[in-house]
């Protein structure tokens, strides 16, 4: 069983700055890709940012140069620094992860997702 848990969330006036972390724990024999979603309109989910194990990284464009992904794998540990924030930016952010666990398989994993509120 792999468990994702999220922290960072919370209420930030525009323009502010927040830092979400998510920990991987569980059985796990690789953690690959990470990321972070939220809800889109019109899709349950999309893409914010991703980062692969070797440190390569994805944004979205709404985010592109505002939001900056890392991650530390010897503690399969995935950060999301958010600055400049905007009321838009206001969702629930998921974590995600691509983890082969014991039994040798590949899944996709999300954890319970952390608000992240922008208004003044």
């Amino acid at each position: 069983q792999v468990q994702l848990v999220e922290s960072g969330g919370g209420l930030v006036q525009p323009g502010g700055s927040l830092r979400l972390s998510c920990a991987a724990s569980g059985r796990m024999l690789s953690l690959y890709d990470m990321g972070w979603d939220r809800p889109v309109p019109g899709k349950q989910r999309a893409l914010v940012a991703a980062i692969t194990k070797g440190g390569s990284t994805n944004y979205a464009d709404s985010v592109e140069g505002r939001f900056t992904i890392t991650r530390d794998n010897a503690k399969n540990t995935v950060y999301l620094q958010m600055n400049t924030l905007l009321p838009e930016d206001t969702a629930v952010y998921y974590c995600n992860a691509q983890v082969v666990g014991s039994d040798y398989i590949l899944r996709d994993y999300w954890g319970p997702g952390t608000q992240v509120t922008v208004s003044s």
